[in-house]
């Protein structure tokens, strides 16, 4: 017969655990699990930034004591070298208070050479050498001399112990080598282990969206990682205000970094445009991209006709691309895709205890879904 004092207090253990650690939840619902239907395109099978083909996402968390919670977590283009097969891309920059590593040789050749990492503002140095190291590593890079790592950041000061500096390399090429297509961990895991967002526990969040065949039948997918402020609306819902939590009532600042993958062939310019497009889905989640905010949109291209080869015998390249007049339908889904993104990030994540005894609160399900019904969101 079951000890019914031992039995509480093990369940007490097991969920401080989850309070002091901000683990994952599988038991926290997405936004579509909620029956919240964001615009008017379907999400892929998995609803993923891995619905994109090719694709593979890794993390690495790190949590220990009662002051480090922090991470990585690692997009790949694709499995094969990439360095060797680099891969169309472009930057869009909504505020620049960020280390953004990587930046300038995007913008100049429109390409994409390693694999993306995401991280805390004081480990992007560790990051940038841990992917140089995973580059040269790689068979046949042995002559390679260059390596333009790229590294996205938000700052998780507020509930990790930063000036540690508790990322190391091995950490990094742990989440590389994890990576993998499939579903996608999202809340309290990687880079998004110590991130708030819009006054409540932020993390990683991912969505896809899919066009019509007659509209091409491509996909896109959006990953982001969210540590920024404003006031939480939800399909119209002013969810922050309802709460009492947004702008300028308490301290809801910080920032975001958004990847966008695509299978459509899309040029360096058309990435750069869709790139910008990512942000309007930030603002419809009631992001500010404040002063102190590093709001960036890395968006890249899989489609195998574009891809760059790092040494050719050709002169010239052919390729076939996306017109202009297609990319209205690709700006609907990234959109989408990154509104939602966002809406998962915040509804996956899971109450966080971190240094000096610091907590930030995950958002309440069902305080949530009590707003949406009552303005009719969801019934």
């Amino acid at each position: 017969m079951i000890n019914i004092k031992k039995f509480i207090i093990l369940t007490l253990i097991f969920l401080s655990g989850f309070y002091m650690t901000g683990k994952v939840d599988a038991r926290r619902p997405r936004a579509a699990e909620l029956g919240i239907k964001i615009g008017i395109l379907n999400p892929g099978k998995l609803n993923a930034i891995t619905d994109v083909a090719g694709v593979k996402v890794g993390h690495f968390t790190l949590v220990k004591s009662g002051h480090i919670r922090t991470g990585v977590t690692a997009v790949l283009a694709h499995g094969d070298n990439l360095f060797l097969q680099k891969v169309p891309a472009a930057v869009y920059t909504a505020n620049g208070f960020g280390k953004l590593t990587g930046i300038s040789q995007i913008e100049e050749l429109g390409n994409i050479e390693t694999p993306i990492i995401l991280t805390n503002t004081l480990s992007v140095p560790t990051a940038a050498d841990a992917l140089i190291d995973y580059i040269l590593a790689l068979p046949g890079n042995e002559d390679v001399r260059s390596v333009n790592p790229v590294v996205g950041e938000t700052n998780d000061g507020w509930l990790n112990d930063i000036r540690g500096r508790h990322i190391k390399k091995k950490h990094v090429l742990k989440a590389i080598n994890s990576a993998s297509p499939g579903q996608v961990e999202e809340g309290c895991v990687g880079a998004g282990t110590g991130t708030l967002c819009l006054g409540f526990k932020g993390g990683i969040g991912t969505a896809s969206r899919i066009l019509p065949e007659n509209l091409g039948g491509y996909t896109v997918g959006v990953l982001v990682q969210t540590n920024f402020g404003g006031a939480l609306d939800i399909t119209g819902c002013p969810v922050g205000r309802e709460l009492g939590r947004y702008f300028l009532k308490g301290r809801l600042d910080g920032s975001c970094m958004i990847v966008v993958a695509t299978d459509a062939p899309l040029c360096t310019r058309n990435l750069k445009r869709l790139a910008r497009r990512a942000i309007l889905g930030l603002a419809r989640t009631g992001g500010i991209c404040s002063n102190g905010s590093g709001d960036y949109v890395i968006a890249f291209s899989t489609a195998k006709n574009l891809r760059i080869p790092f040494q050719t015998e050709a002169g010239l390249v052919k390729s076939e691309v996306l017109r202009n007049e297609r990319m209205s339908p690709l700006f609907l889904a990234v959109i989408e895709a990154g509104e939602e993104a966002i809406l998962n990030s915040i509804f996956k994540a899971t109450t966080t205890k971190g240094r000096e005894e610091r907590s930030i609160e995950a958002i309440s399900i069902d305080k949530v879904t009590e707003i949406l019904r009552k303005y009719n969101r969801i019934h």
